[in-house]
């Protein structure tokens, strides 16, 4: 999930702030130290995150664009000029334009946004965009929501004493209403220092950039693995008491499939899964020991050295060609899979179904799911020649009923022209014409589309008087057919039951 960082350098972030007696430091200080401590901790935990930097005033400009170095947004940050009044929504407006720009509008976002609560004055303040909301113009819409969905983090230099002095808190909160309410507002608990800033930043790295580790089951074989990016608690509309449902820490897998069983299931969210090294002999290892342990190969290199249920099954299930369905928590499942980024490199994937025992109909219930050897005989037989999916299911479904459906006009126009070529080669077509005749009646009937009736009526004594005059079967047959959809056209008659069928008029001309 990419993050936008949105640096508020307007002359309000430049407001003094004295630090205990020692030299002065602006709130733009601040909020650097802030974004660095966050930058140090995605780099060393959070790497896969790609960050993007953006500052603003009354204009906004990319200072660093989506990219994983981060180096290179640090140093952005230590090249930050001083600009003139605060303008949310500009800044907003160029969120919106960059994130659609790099990953369109399906891909999830988070938003950072520092500013020090002073939302600006006058035209293109926060308080005067709020208020205009109701009064704009199509081609002037705020910006929020956005296309793409969005987590919106609010970061204010400013204790929340401050904000209620004025609206800010307020308008604040607005904001991140309008966002979609996906977020939160982070203020600085106490004075305005380090140490409070800190804390804060603290709060959104729990809340928001905290890696998932899990531990990868497999009968005796495990693994810890860290899953990226995190997933998110899931809440089920359907629900009467809908509560959020998280993914539990200890992913069991349940079983293989071939991948052409699965095929390409319908998904939540996709993520990485990576396979971590947790060195406890070090873990228990004191600050005393420091010496001892500094001529010991490092981490990464044991951890390469150390054979990995995780690695183990990548490779298998690269080779094999199937996927390993794992249980997330009570009946909630998802899929392992090996996705290639190129020709030599794949990596280890974790998809995540809808919650429910049932997530793919075509392949059951998972809990129904066995292996094969417990069969009374190969499913997929000797030679791999037939597969046991998918289900038929036991009752027949709407969409595979003989329905008419008429979307676009060309529809409706194809049927009723069928109904006359049928009509024009009467009595060889008698059949085929009452059936498309009553097929046509019935979908009116059922749409209360009593002028079709009418107007087909009309079409087929049209049709009766271009008739020679030795067509007298022919004649019958549509008049009788006119008569009887301007009976059921009325909508009163017994003849516009739905359940009627006009039959054919009997003739006997041979005596």
């Amino acid at each position: 999930m990419p993050t936008v960082i949105l640096m508020d350098v307007s002359l309000s972030m430049t407001r003094p702030v004295s630090l205990d007696g020692s030299d002065e430091f602006q709130r733009k200080n601040l909020a650097v130290h802030g974004l660095n401590m966050l930058f140090e901790h995605m780099a060393s935990n959070y790497r896969l995150e790609f960050t993007s930097l953006m500052a603003f005033s009354s204009l906004w400009e990319l200072l660093v664009p989506f990219t994983r170095d981060y180096n290179a947004l640090q140093e952005a940050l230590g090249n930050l000029e001083d600009y003139d009044k605060t303008c949310v929504e500009s800044a907003l407006n160029g969120v919106s334009s960059v994130v659609q720009q790099e990953w369109g509008s399906a891909c999830p976002c988070q938003v950072v946004l520092v500013t020090d609560g002073s939302l600006g004055i006058g035209k293109g303040s926060l308080r005067q965009s709020l208020q205009s909301l109701k009064h704009r113009a199509d081609d002037k819409k705020f910006p929020l929501p956005f296309p793409f969905p969005t987590k919106m983090f609010i970061m204010s230099i400013a204790n929340a004493e401050e904000l209620q002095t004025t609206d800010a808190m307020n308008n604040l909160e607005e904001l991140l209403h309008l966002s979609g309410g996906d977020g939160q507002i982070f203020t600085m608990e106490g004075p305005l220092c380090m140490k409070s800033v800190q804390a804060m930043f603290g709060r959104l790295i729990d809340h928001a950039y905290s890696p998932f580790h899990a531990v990868l089951h497999c009968g005796n074989l495990s693994s810890d693995v860290q899953v990226f990016p995190r997933p998110e608690p899931i809440v089920m509309d359907e629900e009467v008491d809908p509560m959020p449902r998280s993914i539990n820490p200890d992913l069991e897998l349940v079983g293989f499939i071939e991948i052409a069983d699965i095929s390409s299931p319908p998904v939540i969210s996709r993520h990485l899964v990576l396979p971590i090294n947790v060195n406890k002999e070090v873990d228990e290892v004191g600050t005393g020991a420091t010496d001892e342990l500094e001529e010991e190969p490092s981490a990464s290199q044991m951890a390469g050295k150390n054979p990995n249920f995780c690695v183990l099954l990548h490779g298998s299930l690269k080779v094999e060609g199937m996927v390993a369905l794992v249980q997330l928590g009570p009946e909630w499942y998802g899929m392992l899979y090996s996705q290639a980024d190129s020709k030599k490199k794949s990596n280890l994937m974790m998809s995540l179904f809808e919650p429910g025992s049932e997530p793919l109909p075509w392949l059951g219930k998972i809990t129904h799911l066995g292996p094969i050897s417990e069969a009374a005989e190969n499913p997929y037989g000797e030679d791999d020649s037939k597969s046991p999916f998918p289900l038929q299911p036991s009752v027949k479904r709407s969409y595979a009923q003989n329905v008419t459906v008429w979307i676009k006009a060309s529809g409706l126009q194809t049927d009723v022209q069928k109904i006359l070529r049928n009509a024009r080669k009467l009595p060889d077509k008698t059949q085929t014409f009452y059936k498309e005749l009553n097929r046509l009646r019935k979908a009116a009937l059922a749409f209360g589309f009593w002028e079709l009736l009418k107007g087909v009526a009309d079409l087929l004594e049209r049709e009766c008087t271009l008739l020679p005059d030795s067509a007298h079967h022919a004649a019958f047959q549509l008049s009788h057919a006119a008569q009887q959809l301007k009976l059921a056209s009325t909508g009163d008659s017994q003849y516009a039951a739905f359940d009627h069928n006009i039959a054919p008029m009997h003739t006997d001309f041979s005596s």
